[in-house]
This record gives C-alpha cells, structure tokens and sequence, in this order.
C-alpha cells in the first residue's frame, strides 16, 4: 500500500470515528450537536436545486450518510500533506478549523444551524469532534506510516 492509499484510509478512519462519536453523543445527550440533521437539509436542498425529487427516510439517512463520511474522509486526508511529521498536531489543527467552519457555514449556506448551535456547550461539542476525528485520523496515518504493505 502506497503512501497515498495509507493517507485516505487513515482519513477514512478519522471520518468514522467523527461518525461515531457523533451518533453515540446524540443517544446519551440531548444538548449533542446533530450535523446529520443539516447534512439531511443540505442534500434535500441540492438535490431539488438540480431538479430532482430529494430521499427520504432511511435513503436520506443513508445518503447523508455517505456524503458526511466521503467529505469528511478527503478532509482529513489533508493532514497527512507536507509529510509525516506532526500528524496528531496538523489532525488537532485541522479538526478544529473543520469544526469552526461547521459552525459558520450552514448559515451562510441558506441552512438551519439550530442543531449545531442549540447551545453554548453543543457548539464546544461540535467542534470536539471534529478533533477527535483530525486525532484519529492522525493516529491511523502515522500507525499505517510504520507498517509495511505488501
């Protein structure tokens, strides 16, 4: 496996923790951010903008899904640019910029950010996560960075 191959899985991988941790925060957290119910509003929006009729229920859960995972995976496949040095900090970095961002673009977007925003400790939650997901991410790289691949 390729160092280019080792970046994206290692950005994969940041991309499905983010995806966890998410989904496990909205069970046991009534204040956790829900980015999948503004990733659900952008796709229904884009896909009625391009003249389609939009998913809904589990086709939109799972289109929403996807488009989260893929984004987010190709995001964090941005730390690894520049080399291996540094990765859990360029992860940090990133993951925090990704969050901040989360938090001003719906808007600017023409979405609802009330479920990112609900609250002063949703918006630190959000941001968190994406974090989490940039360490993960930078984890996974510099663990793959070390092993050999056929």
């Amino acid at each position: 496996m390729n160092g280019f191959n080792k970046n994206m899985l290692g950005g994969l991988i940041g991309a499905l923790v983010l995806n966890v941790v998410h989904s496990a925060a909205k069970r046991f957290d009534n204040q956790a951010p829900e980015v999948d119910k503004v990733g659900e509003e952008a796709i229904k929006k884009t896909v009625r903008f391009a003249g389609f009729k939009p998913p809904k229920g589990n086709a939109l859960v799972a289109a929403t899904f996807g488009t989260d995972v893929a984004s987010n995976a190709m995001l964090y496949t941005l730390i690894s640019y520049g080399g291996q040095k540094n990765l859990l900090l360029k992860g940090a970095l990133l993951g925090t910029v990704v969050g901040l961002a989360t938090l001003t673009i719906p808007e600017q977007a023409g979405l609802d950010a009330t479920p990112i925003k609900k609250t002063d400790r949703t918006k630190l939650m959000t941001v968190a996560w994406y974090v989490i997901g940039g360490l993960a991410a930078g984890m996974a790289m510099k663990a793959l960075g070390k092993r050999r691949f056929l």
